[in-house]
């Protein structure tokens, strides 16, 4: 008897098709409810919360309207970046969501590099108070930021500064995006009580402080090319 006729031979020569077929199909469905599923969801909405979005010039043109035909009530808005860096688009922007009839905030990015009373000036020159907007916000991130690091004590200083001054003129606290490795670097949400915007993917916020919930970055929402940040806003206590 040829030994590759043998049943047990046999079996040894279909178990790599076998388990490479599991492993097609298994990426498949991956792959559907990455491109599919998770661009798609959003999490039931409780009493009082709304869908929003975050933007800036990276999404390039935007077609409000559209954006609020598709159950987006509120958009938070890039105005400006360090000391003298501010989004092209969003005099645009800022002007589109509102006219669509979203609610609507400015956030800056925030420098290590640069004096934090420098860069509320620059914030403060693109988005002046507005009464009826919502609170500003200021993103904290390593990721895209400078090169340098400066101590804890040193980032906090400066972030007050600008904390300070922004708040001064809008006569609201400003709301904290705080990425996670700026977070383990500098100890943000332990130190600088402030309303929260938190990023947790796909999953509620673990804490309790939380005004904003970033749901994950991949939405698809009408009127945007591209993915964008899908947030979710509770009502404030």
């Amino acid at each position: 008897m040829n030994p590759d006729s043998h049943p047990r031979a046999t079996r040894r020569h279909r178990w790599p098709f076998v388990v490479g077929g599991v492993l097609i199909v298994l990426a498949a469905l991956v792959s559907a409810w990455w491109f599919l599923w998770v661009p798609n969801w959003r999490p039931p909405l409780r009493v009082g919360e709304h869908y929003g979005v975050d933007v800036s010039a990276h999404q390039n043109h935007i077609d409000w309207p559209q954006v609020a035909g598709d159950g987006i009530d509120f958009a938070y808005i890039k105005a400006s970046e360090g000391g003298d860096f501010v989004d092209r688009r969003f005099g645009e922007n800022w002007r589109g969501a509102g006219e669509a009839g979203l609610d609507r905030g400015a956030y800056h990015f925030f420098s290590l590099c640069t004096p934090g009373l420098v860069q509320a000036r620059n914030f403060l020159a693109v988005a002046s108070p507005d009464p009826v907007a919502l609170a500003p916000a200021v993103d904290l991130e390593l990721a895209g930021n400078c090169g340098e690091r400066p101590d804890a004590a040193v980032v906090h200083t400066e972030l007050d500064a600008f904390l300070r001054q922004v708040e001064d003129a809008w006569r609201t606290e400003v709301v904290l995006y705080v990425g996670d490795d700026f977070e383990a670097r500098y100890g943000v949400r332990r130190g600088v009580v402030r309303p929260l915007w938190h990023r947790r993917f796909l999953l509620r916020p673990d804490v309790d402080d939380w005004q904003i919930w970033q749901v994950h970055g991949y939405a698809h929402v009408d009127g945007v090319s591209g993915r964008v940040d899908l947030d979710l806003r509770r009502p404030v206590a």
